[in-house]
C-alpha cells in the first residue's frame, strides 16, 4: 500500500465540497495510512462527524475541549504527530486565515504547531478562486513551501461553470503519495549550503557588508531537508529561523569563517549548493576601537581579497560530489557565469539578474537561469523561492551520482 504507516491530519472546512472528504478518508485508510480528521464548525452543516469519525477509525475533533467530557484536544501533540495535513476542502476563508496567520480554530492551531509539510486542496466557486485576494493569498502559501492541488474545472454549486471544483479524491492521494516518494528521493545524502551575507569589520560598530537576506540559501536548505537529506546550512547574520529537524545551523560573521565552516563540513557532503552572498574583500586593518568622525572625511582604509569558499571547494572536489554556485550579475550575464562555472570547477551554477524585476536580495521571488557543465542552458520564469528551490533541488537530483 502507497501510503502505509503515514500518519495524515485530514482538514475538513465549510464548503459544500466536504462533502467528498468522507470518499478521500475512505482511498487514504485503504491505502494505508492512519488518518485523524479535524473539523470547522462550519463543516459540520456539509458531512458529519460520525460519517468520517467511522471511516477514519478515529475521532473526530472540532473544539479545543470535548464537550463529552471537557478533555483537551491537544494540537501541538497532533501538529508533531502527523506526517503531512492536508485540508480538503480548503475555502477561502480558511486560506486567508492561513496566509495571515490567524489561529481561531482547532484546525489553524494544529497547523500552526506542525512541523510537517502542509497541502491545501481550494474549493470555492469561480469568482472567488480568480479573486486577487485569493489568488495573493495562495502566493504567499506558495512561497512558505505549502502544497497547492490546483482545483478542477466544470460545473460549481453556484450553476456556474469554472474554475474553483475540489480536485477528485484519487487525484488528492496521488497529490499525497507522490510527496511522500518525492520526500524520499535524498535520503542518506548530505547536503551543504550556504546563506546569507558575510560582514567585514572596519571597527567594532562598522562593518561592509551586502542586502543579502539569505532567503533562497534557507529555501534552498528547507527543500533538500524535506525530501530526505541531512543540511549543513552555514549562514551568516540574517532574521531567519529553520523548520526542518534534519537542517544542522552553523552562525558565522565573516568570509573566513565562512570559508572555515564550509571546508570543514564538504569532505563528508555529498553536494554543497552555496548560495551565500560572500564579501570579496575586507578591511586589511581593522580598528580596534570606534572609528571617531573627524573633519576632513575617514580616513583611508586598505581592503584586501577574503578567501574564496567556492573555489576552495572547487579544487577539493571530488568525482563524486556535485557543486553549485550563485552568481548574481548585471552585465553579460551569462558568460560571466559560465566563466565563474568553469574558473572554480562548478557542476552547475545558478544565475541570476539584478536587471529582472522581481530577483535579487529581499525579495519573495526569483528568476534564475541554470548553466551547467555539460554546456546545457535551463531558463525558468519568476517563481517564489521556495518554488525556485525545487527547481534547483530537481536538478540536483538527476546528477547526484
Amino acid at each position: 500500500m502507497m501510503l502505509n504507516g503515514k500518519r495524515i491530519v485530514l482538514g475538513v472546512t465549510g464548503g459544500i465540497a466536504a462533502y467528498k472528504a468522507a470518499l478521500l478518508v475512505r482511498l487514504l485508510v485503504k491505502s494505508g495510512a492512519e488518518v485523524k480528521v479535524v473539523m470547522t464548525r462550519a463543516a459540520h452543516d456539509f458531512v458529519t462527524p460520525l460519517t468520517l469519525g467511522t471511516l477514519s477509525k478515529n475521532p473526530v475533533l472540532t473544539e479545543f475541549v470535548s464537550q463529552a467530557d471537557g478533555s483537551w484536544n491537544n494540537h501541538v501533540e497532533l501538529g508533531l504527530w502527523a506526517d503531512l495535513i492536508v485540508i480538503a476542502p480548503a475555502t477561502a476563508h480558511t486560506l486567508a486565515q492561513l496566509a495571515h496567520g490567524q489561529c481561531d480554530n482547532l484546525l489553524l492551531a494544529v497547523c500552526l504547531s506542525a512541523r510537517c509539510p502542509l497541502m491545501v486542496a481550494p474549493a470555492m466557486d469561480v469568482d472567488m478562486y480568480r479573486h486577487a485576494a485569493t489568488q495573493s493569498n495562495l502566493q504567499i502559501l506558495r512561497s512558505r513551501g505549502t502544497l497547492i492541488v490546483p482545483p478542477g474545472t466544470g460545473e460549481l454549486a453556484s450553476g456556474l461553470s469554472g474554475e474553483g471544483r475540489l480536485a477528485e479524491p484519487e487525484d488528492i492521494v496521488q497529490a499525497i503519495a507522490a510527496t511522500f516518494a518525492q520526500a524520499q528521493r535524498l535520503n542518506g545524502k548530505h547536503i551543504l549550503v550556504t546563506a546569507g551575507p558575510t560582514y567585514e569589520a572596519i571597527d567594532p560598530v562598522r562593518f561592509i557588508g551586502n542586502h543579502s537576506t539569505g532567503k533562497m540559501g534557507f529555501a534552498l536548505a528547507e527543500t533538500l531537508a524535506a525530501r530526505g537529506a541531512e543540511v549543513t546550512l552555514v549562514t551568516g547574520p540574517v532574521a531567519l529561523h529553520t523548520q526542518h529537524p534534519r537542517i544542522t545551523r552553523i552562525n558565522i560573521t565573516s568570509a573566513q569563517e565562512m570559508y572555515n565552516a564550509a571546508t570543514a563540513a564538504f569532505d563528508h557532503c555529498h553536494a554543497a549548493i552555496l548560495s551565500a552572498a560572500v564579501a570579496d574583500f575586507r578591511p586589511q586593518n581593522p580598528a580596534g576601537n570606534k572609528i571617531k568622525k573627524e573633519k576632513g572625511g575617514l580616513q583611508q582604509i586598505t581592503l584586501e581579497e577574503t578567501p574564496d569558499t567556492l573555489a576552495e571547494l572547487g579544487r577539493r572536489k571530488k568525482n563524486t560530489q556535485v557543486l553549485a554556485g550563485f552568481a548574481l550579475e548585471t552585465d553579460n550575464e551569462e558568460a560571466n557565469a559560465q566563466s565563474k562555472l568553469e574558473r572554480k570547477n562548478l557542476d552547475f551554477i545558478v544565475l541570476n539578474s539584478l536587471r529582472h524585476e522581481g530577483a535579487g536580495f529581499g525579495k519573495d521571488t526569483n528568476r534564475i537561469t541554470l548553466l551547467t557543465r555539460e554546456g546545457k542552458t535551463l531558463k525558468f520564469e519568476l517563481k517564489s523561492k521556495s518554488e525556485v528551490a525545487a527547481d534547483i533541488a530537481d536538478y540536483l537530483q538527476t546528477i547526484l551520482k
